[in-house]
């Protein structure tokens, strides 16, 4: 088993991979995700900066405005399989979440066994917390944009979700992949408020992904436009905001929503979620073609098993734009 690194040890492994820029004159932070050759796809020591970024522009006096992006073609796919889906499917001795949690491996705690509920649940419990970096942009009271683009899945999508703000390109496609592979998202009760039950639950039960103007259309998306014209898009947007109330005022509105968001109940929604999937291994599949997290479908290997079921589906409810532009 390879040593595990520690939580500074993923920073720092990280940090080619988070770009942090700010424009003082107009009080506008840029926060984008370097990593287009794995779709941005998010690592431990990535979702470490990222809060760590929005938690320092939320004191930054210099900072109104932060507006996420991906570099490349799309927002985002999602965490790391690669990294985390060992530890999620088959447990080595020894190997644990601890620096996920940012605890050092080293230190003298343990991790619960394989088996437990709190083998898994330890984790989607802390990821209830701004500071796990699934939803720092709760706890953010300036104005958050995202701009989204291509695939817009799992933890990008949670971004999506928490921002006061959405541009997204005409071809960009919204959802959460583990909706077909574990049942539940972290963020659900967030994207159920959002986008109205009727059209969450469609995501949830068929899987599939919901374009631009589907979100648009139940509320999930601010503006759709065509790809060439994105950028320009959101800088309109920031402009505005940043030209608008001055910062306390700002403050003062996020506060307000933020109570509102708690009485609807977002961070019970957080811990729900959190519960459900902690249970993840006590799931039972149904059929022999079922392909679950937490059992053995994908012993030949992750992303063949997620493309070869994509397959499964109507071409235009796969998750992949390949897959979606075959015709069978």
């Amino acid at each position: 088993m390879a040593e595990m690194k520690t939580p500074q040890e993923h920073r720092e492994a990280a940090r080619a991979y988070v770009r942090y820029e700010k424009d003082t004159e107009r009080r506008i932070a840029t926060l984008t995700l370097v990593r287009p050759a794995r779709g941005n796809a998010t690592t431990i020591g990535m979702r470490m900066l990222y809060a760590d970024y929005v938690h320092r522009a939320n004191v930054d006096d210099e900072v109104k405005v932060l507006v996420i992006r991906g570099e490349g073609e799309d927002l985002g796919t999602g965490g790391d399989l690669d990294e985390h889906g060992d530890m999620y499917l088959n447990p080595k001795d020894g190997e644990s979440f601890l620096p996920d949690l940012e605890i050092d491996p080293d230190e003298d705690v343990a991790w619960p066994p394989p088996g437990s509920y709190r083998h898994l649940h330890s984790l989607t419990d802390y990821y209830t917390r701004a500071a796990a970096g699934q939803r720092p942009l709760q706890e953010f009271k300036k104005i958050s944009i995202v701009e989204a683009k291509g695939y817009c899945y799992g933890w990008h999508f949670y971004q999506c979700g928490d921002a006061d703000m959405v541009i997204a390109s005409d071809d960009a496609l919204f959802g959460h992949p583990s909706f077909r592979y574990a049942g539940w998202g972290p963020r659900m009760w967030s994207w159920l408020e959002t986008m109205g039950y009727r059209k969450f639950v469609e995501m949830v039960f068929t899987g599939r992904p919901f374009t631009a103007d589907e979100m648009a259309d139940c509320n999930f998306v601010n503006s759709v436009v065509p790809r060439e014209d994105l950028e320009a898009e959101v800088a309109k947007y920031a402009d505005a905001c940043s030209r608008s109330r001055p910062l306390d005022v700002v403050v003062a509105q996020k506060t307000f929503f933020e109570a509102y968001k708690q009485y609807r109940g977002e961070y019970l929604g957080s811990l729900l979620t959190g519960w459900l999937e902690g249970m993840l291994p006590a799931m039972k599949p149904d059929r022999e073609t079922s392909v679950d997290l937490g059992g053995d479908a994908f012993a030949g290997g992750i992303a063949r098993t997620v493309k070869n079921n994509d397959l499964n589906y109507p071409p235009e409810w796969r998750l992949s734009r390949k897959g979606r532009a075959a015709k069978e």
